[in-house]
């Protein structure tokens, strides 16, 4: 029983890694460089149900296949790290509350705890290794130059104008996805009835 259900873990892991995948490809740009993608909703998902260890492999799998299938990288995959641990810092904190109690309180505690680190992570990526990276890969190393062409006078104005909203709204919006949808796609993952937000057990 425990190896079926092992088995089971890792075909749903596996499934939901491709999910997170495809919904990643399904972007659309909402402010400067910024695309929004609702990958992470398959990744909390598997991190709500099996707990954030199999959140980080479902992470890991999307970005293993956007290496693979998504071409060449414009920034020497640096960026695919970046998206890795940005992911990371909202996937587990979230996860990790959860599992201590499950219950919708405690998801909507985890979940508000995620973004807070998501965006902590976020900014601190962009100012000191996803903007200085592209200002080298495109504008000849001048950070000045990259940020004018995205419509911004400084660093900072970048990054509270643009990088804290976009984690912000990506954050929220896959919260409110996973809250909504999240009991029934548990019961279907764990074949099993559930009541209220609490986890199939």
């Amino acid at each position: 029983m425990k190896k079926r259900s092992n088995i089971k873990k890792l075909t749903v892991t596996g499934i939901l890694g491709a999910i997170a995948f495809v919904l990643m490809l399904l972007s659309f740009t909402i402010v400067g460089p910024y695309k929004l993608d609702f990958s992470e909703i398959a990744v909390l998902i598997g991190a709500f149900t099996y707990g954030p260890l199999v959140g980080i492999a479902i992470e890991g799998i999307k970005i293993l296949l956007d290496i693979i299938l998504g071409g060449p990288s414009d920034t020497a995959y640096v960026g695919e790290a970046a998206n890795f641990l940005i992911g990371l810092a909202f996937i587990v904190p979230s996860s990790f509350i959860y599992f201590r109690n499950k219950t919708k309180k405690q998801a909507v505690i985890g979940l508000a705890v995620g973004i807070f680190f998501m965006v902590v992570v976020a900014v601190i990526m962009n100012a000191f290794v996803l903007l200085p990276l592209y200002a080298r890969l495109y504008f000849g190393y001048s950070l000045d130059d990259l940020l004018a062409f995205y419509g911004f006078d400084n660093l900072f104005s970048f990054l509270i104008i643009a990088t804290v909203p976009f984690n912000l709204l990506k954050g929220f919006s896959s919260s409110i996805i996973v809250l909504v949808i999240y009991k029934r796609i548990s019961i279907l993952l764990k074949a099993k009835d559930c009541e209220g937000f609490e986890e199939c057990n």
